[in-house]
């Protein structure tokens, strides 16, 4: 792995959005990056915030409302189209979600212990409130102590770095278009291609989960009426 590839995927949620920006630009990292922008049709008035913050940052911003029509959740896209960007760089590459502020050793750290664990396929930080508790989408690590976790199951794409063995394992063009996202499916199909993917406790992000698909807020205030959106509507399909 001779660098990274990070990449935000954004809709609105323009100030979580700011602030994960800040954090990954202002981290202490020494591996060489590119940070990209994907931009999924936020409104004009936050797309224009993104475009000023590119210029005052110098991350690199990209419209999907330029490459194509398809609406939002455009996840696969940009999935497949990085996938196969890192690749030619042989990259990592990490996603770090519009909700998440990473702290200024996350990004170097998870390089470092990604390149310690030769099987590794997936490095995931877990996910925290502002008062340090663990949060969804990791509450079932909520009890865990600092420290790094062979994850069976699955890591949310929250945080978390896809290394080249990875990408070279899967081809992400083979992902079902039907669905919206694909944390469970990219994790299982890493521990298929007989790689390990670890949830590092000890390298905690902050998480304020859904800000940009407020929607999704319902799953706790009101789970029958998310449900109800989730099946009638066909959203939020993993």
């Amino acid at each position: 792995m001779k660098s990274l590839h990070i990449i935000t995927p954004v809709k609105d949620s323009i100030a979580t959005t700011l602030d994960t920006i800040k954090a990954i630009m202002s981290s202490e990292i020494t591996v060489p990056f590119t940070y990209t922008i994907y931009n999924d049709n936020s409104t004009a008035e936050n797309t224009e915030i993104l475009r000023k913050a590119s210029e005052e940052y110098g991350f690199t911003l990209v419209n999907i409302a330029e490459l194509t029509d398809h609406p939002s959740p455009n996840y696969l896209m940009v999935l497949q189209r990085t996938r196969k960007e890192a690749l030619q760089r042989d990259a990592g590459l990490l996603i770090v979600e519009s909700d998440v502020t990473v702290r200024k050793d996350t990004i170097q750290r998870l390089f470092e212990e990604a390149e310690k664990r030769q099987q590794c396929g997936i490095a995931a930080s877990v996910t925290v409130d502002e008062n340090g508790a663990i949060n969804y989408p990791y509450g079932f690590a909520k009890d865990r102590l600092p420290g790094v976790y062979d994850e069976k199951k699955h890591c949310s794409f929250c945080c978390s770095l896809l290394t080249p063995a990875l990408l070279r394992a899967f081809d992400f063009d083979t992902l079902d278009p039907t669905k919206n996202w694909y944390d469970v499916t990219i994790s299982h199909e890493s521990v298929k291609a007989g790689l390990r993917n670890y949830l590092f406790t000890n390298l905690p992000v902050l998480h304020r989960p859904h800000n940009s698909r407020p929607w999704k807020q319902l799953k706790y205030k009101n789970p029958l009426k998310y449900y109800w959106l989730k099946f009638t509507k066909g959203l939020d399909k993993i």
